[in-house]
């Protein structure tokens, strides 16, 4: 796997302190609604399926499924109306969502740019989403070649988001299942509550930049209103602050041990 080293992975800039060198290891992409502002077609999918079985579906409904496993969604259609199986529905949705992002992905703003650097300064990225692998492909196939490890999708793990199963898989398969990443040191970008929830859970640096809706404060996350003109030196300057406030946390911890 390439960059599995973590001193070529951290090239932040030509003149490393210290500082750079303990900073940011790599970065998991969250896609809908992070890299690419797909739920619109989510939710027109969603309301036309519904429709199309006699049933109502308000965007509320739909806004209430953002971030969330497909099989949960599919089953909450069913409860809406929609007469076939949760493979089916699922396989419906993906297919009408694919279709138009073949046809243009619809960049959420910042992202493309801040991939690119983050390309160019060899720091790995992979893809943690719960959309299945033919539309994660798509969207991975609209970026220049190398700017994903590899992804992890929701047709891969067992229990999707907020379960912190797809992170753990996607942060072991970077190196963190042999010592080469540590959790604090890899930022997970997301822009929904199930999505920050399952990184968070994974012990992962969790930077939310909401979208659809807003998203809580008192988490532990970090939050960003936007990654337009974002870069990597701000993702490092995350890492440190986070870096940071852990030791602030450990050194009372270790006097009141004493």
């Amino acid at each position: 796997m390439a960059n599995s080293d973590p001193s070529s992975a951290v090239s932040i800039s030509r003149h490393a302190t210290r500082d750079d060198v303990e900073g940011l290891q790599a970065v998991l992409w969250d896609m809908d609604g992070t890299i690419v502002d797909t739920e619109p077609y989510w939710i027109q999918a969603e309301k036309d399926l519904v429709g199309k079985h006699g049933g109502t579906w308000s965007t509320a409904d739909a806004e209430a499924l953002v971030g969330q496993a497909l099989s949960f969604s599919a089953g909450v259609l069913q409860q809406a109306g929609v007469d076939m199986t949760i493979r089916d529905i699922i396989d419906h949705l993906t297919t009408e969502v694919q279709t138009r992002v073949a046809e243009a992905a619809p960049w959420r703003p910042g992202a493309v740019e801040l991939l690119a650097e983050l390309k160019e300064q060899q720091i790995p990225c992979a893809m943690v989403t719960m959309s299945e692998g033919p539309l994660a492909a798509e969207v991975a196939r609209q970026l220049p070649a190398g700017t994903f490890e590899f992804l992890v999708t929701g047709d891969m793990v067992r229990r999707g988001k907020p379960d912190p199963e797809a992170y753990q898989l996607a942060f072991d398969s970077l190196g963190g299942s042999t010592g080469t990443l540590t959790k604090h040191r890899v930022v997970a970008i997301e822009d929904s509550l199930p999505g920050a929830t399952s990184a968070g859970s994974a012990g992962l640096v969790t930077l939310t930049v909401p979208h659809m809706m807003p998203l809580p404060t008192d988490r532990g996350w970090y939050q960003w209103p936007t990654l337009r003109q974002k870069s990597v030196a701000d993702l490092n300057q995350l890492v440190l602050a986070h870096r940071s406030s852990l030791t602030e946390r450990a050194v009372p911890a270790e006097k009141a041990s004493r």
